[in-house]
């Protein structure tokens, strides 16, 4: 779908690449106010869990899973919450955000609040991404 921003996202924002998984694609989201946010989102425009055949839906569901362990054995924060919301964006994906108590908006989820983003410099991106790689035991 042209004009939805998740099916050009991964073309869009290259910088922001992590890894092409079978289903899926991951990448960092731009703001790290939550350090090791990352997106999980489907390759295929897809809108619902039940659109999907149950080989690609377990598929999808396991490498959510496998993003989710990496950020925890990394980051070692205090809970990962999973968002799939689909409102704003209607294309199946997942916001993987690693939450700490020591965060400003603990324990409310990360919509709570407003927040003034926080961006990297492209190298600080490059180290992040290249320890989620690791993280992730990719070949």
């Amino acid at each position: 779908m042209t004009n939805c921003p998740m099916c050009n996202k991964w073309n869009d924002e290259p910088d922001l690449r992590i890894a092409e998984l079978e289903q899926c694609y991951v990448t960092l989201n731009r703001d790290q106010f939550f350090p090791g946010y990352c997106f999980v989102f489907a390759k295929s425009h897809v809108t619902e869990l039940f659109h999907l055949e149950k080989p690609v839906r377990s598929g999808i569901i396991e490498e959510v899973n496998r993003v989710a362990e990496a950020l925890y054995r990394l980051f070692n924060p205090a809970k990962i919450n999973y968002e799939l919301l689909g409102n704003m964006v209607p294309h199946m994906h997942w916001h993987i955000v690693p939450r700490f108590t020591t965060d400003p908006l603990w324990p409310r989820p990360i919509w709570s609040e407003p927040h003034e983003p926080v961006e990297l410099d492209s190298d600080e991106y490059q180290k992040h991404i290249q320890l989620i790689q690791k993280a992730l035991e990719l070949p």
